[in-house]
């Protein structure tokens, strides 16, 4: 059977990814705040995964709570936002098969990482690791690549698409793992790249700044 991921995780199956998200549902009781970053940082890659995490995300993700059953018995996860609202989302939706335009996207991810992992080794070599949202110092295991001083990945991504005819046109390799690949046409592959380049406007932020960013 296919591998399944959520991010950067990989499992042997769904069910097996499934289990892993249910865990943390229930190592927590009803009500309280999801307060382990490992588990946060899950729930934030599996909410990415839900085909409406825009609308769910909304002005940025301040932390997950455990809500009460709203149908039956068994309690699901709650979005707080940074502005303070909440709204519920279900872990089974986000872990449906992925939309063509998200498996692309997560493929435009890993073909950009490098320019990302480039940025950060330049700040390090330069000495300036430092948020550039808050001016506080980093280290290499506090530190993330944001996009929140410029466009958003989503809108880099979607400029890309429309250039060339729209999510369909941008064939991918085959894959048994959900939302991965490559491109399939090189050439096109190598205008994303300089795409993404001209586009994006990197910045540092620390990993708690950057958690609670619109996840865009």
């Amino acid at each position: 059977m296919a591998e399944f991921s959520i991010g950067h995780r990989r499992y042997r199956t769904k069910g097996e990814a499934k289990e892993a998200v249910r865990e943390v549902l229930y190592q927590y009781t009803v009500g309280s705040i999801v307060d382990q970053e490992d588990d946060h940082l899950l729930l934030l890659d599996l909410l990415d995964m839900h085909h409406e995490a825009d609308d769910k995300i909304g002005p940025g993700v301040e932390a997950f709570a455990i809500a009460p059953p709203q149908r039956g018995t068994y309690p699901g996860f709650e979005v707080i936002r940074t502005d303070g609202s909440r709204i519920d989302f279900s872990y089974q939706t986000c872990l449906k098969p992925p939309t063509y335009r998200q498996q692309v996207m997560n493929v435009m991810r890993d073909e950009a990482k490098s320019a990302i992992n480039a940025f950060f080794e330049s700040r390090r070599a330069a000495g300036s690791l430092v948020s550039d949202q808050s001016g506080t110092p980093l280290n290499s295991s506090n530190t993330a690549v944001s996009y929140f001083q410029g466009p958003s990945f989503v809108d880099i991504a979607e400029e890309f698409a429309k250039t060339v005819g729209g999510w369909e046109a941008i064939e991918l390799t085959p894959s048994t793992e959900p939302g991965l690949g490559r491109f399939k046409a090189r050439d096109l592959a190598e205008r994303w790249f300089s795409h993404h380049q001209e586009r994006a406007v990197l910045g540092l932020l620390s990993s708690q700044e950057n958690q609670r960013r619109p996840r865009r």
